[in-house]
């Protein structure tokens, strides 16, 4: 769910806060997408009973799954724009980097589809919308299987280093920027419950 390093920072050279923040960010973001994913999961299981729910907690997922894309993508540009710093943080391990343009796509896939569901209703016309969804979703939970294995090792160590203002690492002071990381996660929070409330009376017809 976060990126990792692979470089160490040269002797003499200072650690950027730009990677080790950007990383903090990319974790608390995903600590969040985990609970709220786990949440999607049991109304699945439950989905007749659930089904508000469901398009509730979809719709909510909009505004991290956004915070999520941009913190990774953004680590993407600087990294292969020969930012010093994102060259010694280092890419994600080779396997990591071949499924990366897989999570985007199948997460993007499955949010939109879930949005044409809720807006267009059971009869979403010539287009198998519900059947996409559901082929989207299978392909999504393939591929975040290996991306969440890969990554939720390290998210504790993470979010208790922020938390704490300390590194991991021997004590190292906390990267700057972490009322700026966590204002921009309750933001993005903000703006999933916005369009979850707003989106969910649309799913009426699903109900009926």
């Amino acid at each position: 769910m976060t990126p990792t390093s692979s470089q160490p920072v040269p002797p003499g050279v200072h650690s950027d806060d730009g990677p080790d923040g950007n990383e903090r960010l990319t974790a608390a973001t995903g600590a969040v997408l985990l609970a709220l994913f786990a949440a999607e999961g049991v109304t699945i299981v439950f989905l007749r009973q659930l089904l508000t729910f469901h398009f509730f907690i979809g719709l909510l997922l909009i505004g991290p799954v956004c915070l999520k894309l941009g913190s990774t993508g953004y680590r993407f540009f600087r990294y292969y724009t020969g930012s010093p710093a994102y060259r010694r943080k280092g890419p994600p391990v080779p396997l990591l980097r071949l499924l990366a343009p897989l999570v985007v796509i199948t997460s993007v896939a499955v949010l939109a589809t879930g949005v044409a569901l809720a807006l267009l209703g059971r009869h979403a016309g010539p287009v198998p919308v519900l059947l996409l969804h559901k082929a989207s979703f299978i392909a999504w939970a393939a591929v975040m299987t290996v991306h969440v294995l890969a990554y939720v090792w390290g998210l504790p160590r993470l979010i208790a280093a922020d938390l704490g203002r300390r590194s991991s690492r021997h004590g190292i002071p906390a990267p700057g920027g972490i009322a700026v990381r966590w204002t921009l996660l309750a933001g993005s929070l903000a703006a999933g419950l916005v369009i979850a409330f707003a989106g969910t009376p649309l799913v009426s017809s699903w109900s009926r």
